[in-house]
C-alpha cells in the first residue's frame, strides 16, 4: 500500500502482455545500459563514415551482362585501374616552351609510383592535338591497385603545366569516380545538416515542445550512424556503388524520423490518459511498437525484390537498404524507449484526448457524401501525372552526373568537343584473337553495317585480345546506336566476341529490367498483400493498396520525367538536363516509394482496423481513423519530404532525381491519396473491405498479426480516507 501522501493522479495497472511491452520494460528499466550502447554505434559510424565513401566503387552495369563480361576480359588482359587525362590549353601546341613544360611533366608523372605509362602528343606523332593546334592530351594509366594518394600526386603535377600561359585542367576517369565520392559525402553531410534543423522545427510545431521535438532527432542521427556501419560491413563483402549510400542514409534517417514520431505521439496519448511514465512507454511499445515493426517489415519487402536483379548496384542499394530499415526499427523499439525514460517527464502531455471532430473528420464526412466524383477526380488526377512517363528515355550518365564547374565533366566535354578521335566509342568491340583477325572482323563485319560512321584502328591490350572502337550517327545512347550493338551481337564474324561501350551497358540493363523488372514486382506485390492480409483479415484491402501505391508512383515518375528529361524547373534546382533518367532511378523509386507508401498505409489502416476492431461500423472507423490518425500522417509526410528535398539540394545528378522523386511520392500519397481517396474507396466497398473467403479468415484466426493490443485498464489507485483529528482548544467542534 503507498503512502497518504500519493497523489490521485497515480495510477496501477497489471502488466501490458506481449514481446514488444516486454521489451520497452526492459529498455526503459536499463535505459541507460541502452543509451550506452547506441551512443557507441553513432561513435563507430561516424569515425568509419568517411571510409565508407572511400571504399565505394562506380557502378559496373548489368551484372552478368555481355558487355560487363567485355569489360571483365578487358581488365584481366590489361588490368589497369583507370586513366587521368589532362587538356592543355591556350597557346600553340608547337610552341617551345609548351612543348618543353608537357615533355617535363610528363617524364616526372612516368616516375611516380602507381603510374603505368604517359602519352602525350609529342610522344604520339601529334595523335593527341586538337584540331585548331592550340590544345593537347597528357593521358596517364594508372596500375590496378594505386591508391587515393598516388592519383593526388599525379593530378597535382598534371595542374601545374602552366608554360606560355597554357591553361591545364584534370580529369578523367578515374578523378571522375574520385570527385563523385567527394561530392556525394558532401551532398550527404549537407543533406544531414539541412535537414535536421528543419525536421526539428516542424517537430516542436507538431508536439508544442522542445523535449517531445528533439527526441526523433537523437533516434534518427543514431540511427544513421547505424547505417553507416552496416554498409561499411557490406562493402567489406561485396562492392557499394557510390550512389548507394547517400540513398540509403536517406531512408534511414527519413524512417527513423518517422518511426520516433509516431512512438513519442503514442507516449503523449498514454500520458494523457493518466499512465506514468514507465506504464506509457510499456504502452506504447505494444501498440506503436507493432506499426512499427509492421511497417518496417513491408518497407524491406519492397526492397528486397531489388535482389532478383543481377546487377551489381540493385543488390547493394537491397543489401543496404533491408538494413538500414532494421536498423531504424531497432532504433525506435529500443532506443526512443529508453530516451522517453529520460525526458519523459520533460515531454508535454496533452491535456484531453484527440477529439472525434477536427479536420480530418468533417474532410472524411465531405468525401463520404461523393465518393464516386472524388475518386474519379483523384484517379484522373494521378493517371495525368503519371503520363508523362509514357515518352521518358533513359541514359548511363557519365561525366555529366556532376555540374559543369568540375574538372573531370569539363576534360569529357572538351575531349568530345575537341578531340573527337580519342572520345569513348558508343560501341566497342572486344574480340579474343590476334590483331590481324581483328582488323579483318572490322573490315569486313563492322565497316558494312547499316548506321556505322566509321571504326578506329584495332588497339591491342594483349596478344590474344583486342579492341575494336565503333562510331556510330547520332546520338551514342540512341536508337541508332542500340541498333548497331544488336546487329553487331547477331554476327560475330566467326570470332570470339563482346559488344561493350555505353550503348550495349545500356542495352544490357534495360534488358535486364524488362526481363528480371517483373519477377521483382510479383514477389513485392505478392508480399505485401501477404502481409497486409496478415494485418487485416482482408483480400481487398491489400488489392486496394497495390493499387493505389501504382497510382501515387506513377505520379512521382511522371514529375521526374517533366523535370530531369524535359527540364521544367531545371534552372531552380541546380542542373542541366541530360535528355533522360538515369536507367537505374525508375526501379529505385519503385522499390522504395512503394515501401514509403505502404508506410504510411499502415500507419493509417492500423488505426481503422482497431476502431473497426472496437465495433464501429466502416465509415465510422474511417472518420475517426483519419482523424486520430491524419495529424501525425501529415506531419510525418512532411518530415519526409524536408528530408528528401534537403538531400535533392546537392550536387549528384542522380541524388538529386531520387530525392525529387521521393518527395513527390510521399507529399501525393500523405495527402491526395491517404485524404482523399483512401476514404472515398473504402466508403465505395462499405462492408466489402474486410471481405475475405471462408478458408482465409479461418486462417487469419491462427497466423493473422493482429495490430490491436488489448491493453489493461488504467485504474485509479484508492487511497484511503484520512482520519479527521479533533482540534484541540475549539468549542463545539463535532
Amino acid at each position: 500500500m503507498r503512502s497518504s501522501r500519493s497523489t490521485a493522479a497515480e495510477v496501477q495497472v497489471s502488466q501490458v502482455p506481449g514481446r514488444l511491452a516486454a521489451l520497452g520494460r526492459v529498455c526503459f528499466r536499463h535505459r541507460r545500459w541502452v543509451l550506452a550502447f547506441w551512443a557507441l554505434v553513432l561513435a563507430v559510424g561516424v569515425v568509419i563514415g568517411g571510409r565508407v565513401f572511400e571504399g565505394s566503387v562506380a557502378s559496373t552495369g548489368s551484372g552478368g551482362s555481355e558487355s560487363a563480361a567485355g569489360s571483365a576480359v578487358v581488365q584481366a588482359a590489361d588490368p589497369v585501374r583507370g586513366t587521368v587525362t589532362a587538356v592543355v590549353d591556350g597557346p600553340e601546341v608547337g610552341g617551345a616552351g609548351v612543348r618543353a613544360a608537357v615533355e617535363r611533366a610528363s617524364a616526372e608523372v612516368a616516375e611516380l609510383p602507381g603510374v603505368v605509362s604517359v602519352a602525350d602528343t609529342y610522344a604520339t606523332g601529334g595523335q593527341l592535338t586538337a584540331g585548331d593546334g592550340k590544345a593537347s592530351l597528357v593521358n596517364v594509366r594508372m596500375a590496378d591497385g594505386s591508391t587515393a594518394k598516388q592519383l593526388a600526386a599525379v593530378t597535382d603535377r598534371l595542374e601545374r603545366i602552366d608554360a606560355d600561359g597554357a591553361h591545364t585542367v584534370v580529369g578523367g576517369d578515374l578523378v571522375l569516380q574520385q570527385e563523385v565520392k567527394d561530392q556525394t559525402a558532401k551532398d550527404t553531410r549537407f543533406g544531414e545538416i539541412v535537414t535536421l534543423p528543419l525536421t526539428l522545427i516542424v517537430m516542436v510545431l507538431v508536439f508544442g515542445g522542445l523535449a517531445a521535438a528533439g527526441l526523433p532527432g537523437i533516434g534518427a542521427i543514431a540511427s544513421v550512424g547505424g547505417a553507416l556501419l552496416a554498409m561499411f560491413g557490406f562493402s567489406r563483402i561485396m562492392d557499394i556503388d557510390t550512389s548507394v549510400l547517400p540513398i540509403a542514409t536517406v531512408l534511414g534517417l527519413g524512417l527513423s524520423i518517422d518511426y520516433a514520431l509516431l512512438m513519442v505521439n503514442r507516449f503523449r496519448e498514454e500520458r494523457g490518459h493518466g499512465a506514468d511514465i514507465a506504464q506509457a512507454v510499456e504502452r506504447t511499445a505494444a501498440t506503436a511498437g507493432r506499426t512499427v515493426a509492421f511497417s518496417g517489415l513491408t518497407v524491406a519487402v519492397a526492397l528486397s525484390g531489388l535482389f532478383v536483379f543481377t546487377s551489381p548496384v540493385f543488390r547493394a542499394v537491397a543489401a543496404a537498404g533491408v538494413s538500414v530499415v532494421v536498423i531504424a526499427v531497432a532504433a525506435a523499439l529500443t532506443l526512443v524507449p529508453a530516451l522517453l525514460g529520460f525526458m519523459g517527464s520533460k515531454i508535454k502531455a496533452p491535456t484531453a484526448p484527440v477529439p472525434d471532430e477536427g479536420f480530418f473528420s468533417r474532410t472524411v464526412r465531405r468525401v463520404q457524401r461523393r465518393a464516386v466524383p472524388v475518386m474519379l477526380a483523384c484517379v484522373a488526377l494521378l493517371l495525368a501525372a503519371g503520363a508523362p512517363f509514357l515518352g521518358s528515355e533513359f541514359r548511363n550518365s557519365g561525366a555529366d552526373v556532376l555540374p559543369k564547374s568540375f574538372a573531370s565533366r569539363q576534360v569529357a566535354e572538351t575531349v568530345e568537343a575537341r578531340f573527337p578521335n580519342q572520345a569513348p566509342a558508343a560501341v566497342q568491340v572486344v574480340v579474343e584473337g590476334s590483331s590481324q583477325q581483328a582488323q579483318q572482323y572490322a573490315d569486313r563485319v563492322v565497316s558494312q553495317l547499316p548506321g556505322v560512321a566509321g571504326v578506329r584502328a584495332v588497339t591491342p591490350v594483349s596478344d590474344r585480345v583486342q579492341t575494336v572502337d565503333v562510331l556510330v550517327n547520332g546520338d551514342p545512347q540512341g536508337a541508332e546506336a542500340k541498333k548497331v550493338v544488336g546487329e553487331l551481337r547477331a554476327e560475330r564474324g566467326g570470332l570470339d566476341t563482346y559488344v561493350t561501350g555505353d550503348a550495349a551497358s545500356l542495352v544490357d540493363f534495360q534488358h535486364e529490367i524488362g526481363s528480371r523488372g517483373p519477377w521483382a514486382l510479383a514477389l513485392v506485390a505478392a508480399g505485401t498483400l501477404v502481409l497486409l492480409f496478415m494485418m487485416t483479415g482482408s483480400v481487398v484491402l491489400p488489392v486496394k493498396a497495390l493499387l493505389m501505391n501504382v497510382l501515387s508512383l506513377g505520379a512521382s515518375l511522371g514529375a521526374l520525367t517533366l523535370v530531369f528529361q524535359h527540364g521544367y524547373f531545371s534552372s531552380l534546382l541546380g542542373f542541366t538536363p541530360t535528355g533522360g533518367l538515369e536507367t537505374v532511378i525508375p526501379v529505385l523509386v519503385f522499390a522504395f516509394a512503394f515501401g514509403l507508401s505502404m508506410d504510411y498505409e499502415v500507419f493509417l489502416l492500423s488505426r481503422i482496423k482497431e476502431l473497426h476492431d472496437q465495433g464501429y461500423d466502416c465509415a465510422k472507423s474511417v472518420e475517426l481513423g483519419l482523424q486520430r490518425s491524419g495529424r501525425i500522417i501529415t506531419s510525418a509526410g512532411l518530415l519526409m519530404v524536408i528530408v528528401f528535398a534537403g538531400f535533392a539540394a546537392g550536387q549528384m545528378l542522380m541524388v538529386k532525381q531520387m530525392g525529387i522523386a521521393l518527395a513527390v511520392a510521399v507529399a501525393v500519397d500523405a495527402t491526395l491519396v491517404r485524404t482523399l481517396l483512401v476514404p472515398a474507396t473504402m466508403t465505395l466497398f462499405g462492408r466489402l473491405n474486410w471481405w475475405a473467403p471462408a478458408p482465409l479468415r479461418r486462417l487469419h484466426r491462427i497466423i493473422g498479426l493482429h495490430e490491436h493490443v488489448e491493453l489493461p485498464p488504467l485504474r485509479p489507485v484508492v487511497l484511503p480516507v484520512p482520519r479527521l483529528v479533533k482540534p484541540r482548544g475549539l468549542v463545539g467542534t463535532p
